[in-house]
């Protein structure tokens, strides 16, 4: 330094001699001044590469086509947490590197650039930027031969991170024909609870967003005119029950963007998707839930079976908006995205659709707790009300033999070895006791009704289904199949262990007939389309023959505990054990049939 200073040179001298030097290689743009970058979009950061990772901003509009001197919304969007403090957007024709149309910004936030000598064909930021979201219009030329457009931005976090060329869904011009949705906001009735309007990135992060529709505005409205619509009850209109499973499907003008639309009773999630088999597997679907801090979003997903599904990237989704009021969850959307079982077809194809819902834990979607699909494949291209599937052939013949099985001929088994003995007493069949072998009878054909309804089940989802129906569905089987073996290995009668025997049998035989039953409610819960009529049914069923074996006890008591007129009181009992069995059975087949004509026709 003090040679420096001998020759003439001060310290403040050797400072302005270094930003001469270093300053034409820095040369960044806090200004937003960029019109450099304006051809590869790229900015003018010395030593620095833009990142190869995906960008966490977006590029989105408010529709998926425009007409000649079309105003177009665009907004340039972030996660919450992280900001951007540079920026450069331009509209180019598809495959074209010339901007194209002019922009129009907000005050302040923002600046127009002349890129190829085009005036306002650019916007940038201006000194001291730093946001998350900027919202500008853009309007096309209004007149010539235009041309699908994209939009395409640069972002910059910092001096050294920056992404380069991020691009919107392509916009599609339709020479003067009807455009897509705006996505104009709606405000909620000053009535009505407020909703939650927010805009999902793809990213995991929700923020509301100014170009949202208010979500609780889904309706039946126009089902079967410009829109496919699927719900429960059928043809429920969720503007008008709080108690309808709705989604919608509308495609949208130029063929390329599908509105969808869904709601439902907030548990934690509702969701749809497309599938080739009406099974849960192989499944596109999108979600509609709660994330761990409360807010509604959605989330495109792909079904791997009775596992977790794996959550995709939001892909070319827009438009978003989510809401949950009056315990009520919404959520619309428009989409891009092909619709694809094996993530290779397009719109033109046909699906089956799956409606689900169920409840949620810290922002992860559990086991639904219902589920539905259509009865058909359908084209979303064409507009129609879609019914509820019916439940597939072996699946009632499933239900029907377990109903069977556990409403008459486990039943008659049971009530036969308990209370029937003394009305046959010396009676053979066989060299047996009448008793017995009719017991032995009944209960084989409830062994062999239930291994056949557990076979026509599992060969039909070829899987485990998961949920409480399976567990107590395997459990009968097993224990089932335990009851007969237990059986042949018995000791004789005067056995010091019979009695041991005898318990563990009864006990047994009781268990299998209570797992039984809770498994039939869970399945007529699971197949249920009649506003629960099936259930309320099988609970009338339930409380009739808890009301027999209740009177059967207190007659088999009597009998074992009357001294006086033993032989005259005796056949009074028995005469009267056998009207009661016998009323009970004729109340237990109407109870059958009208389960099994719910099944049939659910």
């Amino acid at each position: 330094m003090s040679r420096l200073e001998s020759d003439g040179f001060s310290a403040a001298d050797l400072v302005v001699l270094l930003l001469v030097c270093t300053g034409p290689l820095v040369r960044g743009y806090p200004s937003g001044l960029v019109t450099d970058s304006c051809g590869d979009m790229r900015p003018s950061h010395s030593g620095a590469s833009p990142q190869t990772a995906p960008s966490p901003f977006t590029v989105t509009t408010g529709q998926r086509s425009y007409n000649l001197g079309e105003d177009v919304k665009v907004e340039l969007l972030g996660p919450a947490s992280t900001l951007f403090t540079g920026f450069l957007l331009e509209a180019r024709e598809v495959g074209s590197q010339t901007p194209v149309g002019s922009f129009a910004i907000p005050a302040g936030a923002a600046q127009l650039l002349s890129c190829s000598q085009k005036p306002n064909s650019a916007v940038s930021h201006t000194s001291r930027f730093r946001s998350n979201y900027i919202q500008v219009t853009w309007r096309s030329e209004p007149s010539g031969d235009m041309k699908a457009v994209q939009f395409h931005a640069s972002f910059v976090r910092n001096y050294q991170t920056f992404w380069v060329d991020v691009t919107s869904p392509v916009l599609t011009f339709t020479n003067g024909s009807a455009v897509g949705s705006t996505g104009a906001s709606s405000t909620p009735s000053s009535t009505s609870t407020p909703t939650t309007t927010t805009h999902n990135t793809g990213n995991g992060n929700i923020q509301p967003s100014p170009l949202a529709n208010s979500a609780g505005s889904i309706s039946s409205a126009d089902c079967g005119v410009t829109k496919v619509c699927f719900s429960r009850p059928s043809n429920c209109d969720p503007a008008v029950s709080a108690a309808c499973y709705f989604m919608s499907a509308t495609l949208l003008p130029g063929g390329a963007a599908v509105r969808y639309e869904m709601t439902g009773p907030f548990e934690g999630y509702v969701s749809f998707g497309f599938s080739d088999d009406r099974i849960m597997g192989n499944d596109d679907i999108y979600i509609c839930g709660t994330d761990s801090n409360g807010l509604v979003g959605v989330q495109h997903a792909f079904s791997t079976g009775q596992k977790a599904p794996l959550i995709l990237p939001l892909g070319n989704v827009y438009n978003i908006t989510a809401s949950k009021r009056d315990n009520v969850i919404s959520c619309s959307f428009t989409s891009t995205n092909t619709v694809s079982t094996q993530r290779t077809s397009g719109f033109n194809q046909t699906y089956f659709l799956l409606f689900a819902h169920g409840r949620s834990s810290s922002g992860q979607i559990q086991i639904h707790s219902d589920a539905f699909s259509s009865t058909d494949k359908i084209d979303i291209s064409k507009p129609l009300v879609v019914g509820k599937g019916a439940c597939p052939p072996i699946i009632k013949a499933h239900g029907s033999l377990m109903l069977i099985a556990w409403m008459t001929t486990g039943s008659l088994g049971m009530m036969v070895a308990r209370y029937l003995k003394k009305m046959v007493k010396g009676g053979k069949l066989c060299d047996k006791d009448v008793w017995f072998v009719v017991h032995v009878g009944a209960m084989s054909v409830t062994v062999v009704a239930t291994s056949i309804a557990f076979i026509l089940v599992f060969s039909y989802a070829q899987d485990w289904a998961g949920g409480a129906h399976s567990v107590l569905g395997c459990l009968v089987m097993i224990l089932s199949f335990i009851q007969p073996i237990g059986a042949m290995l018995r000791c004789g009668p005067q056995h010091q262990l019979r009695n041991l025997f005898n318990w563990s049998h009864f006990l047994n035989a009781v268990v299998i007939k209570a797992i039984a039953v809770a498994a039939i409610f869970t399945g007529l819960d699971l197949i249920d389309s009649t506003n629960e009529w099936l259930m309320k049914v099988m609970g009338g069923f339930l409380g009739w023959e808890a009301l027999f074996y209740i009177v059967l006890e207190v007659h088999d008591w009597r009998f074992k505990h009357t001294d006086s007129a033993p032989a005259q009181l005796e056949s009074a009992l028995v005469k009267g054990d056998g009207l009661l069995i016998g009323l009970f059975f004729l109340g237990n087949l109407c109870f059958l049939v009208a389960l099994l004509v719910g099944i049939g026709t659910s």
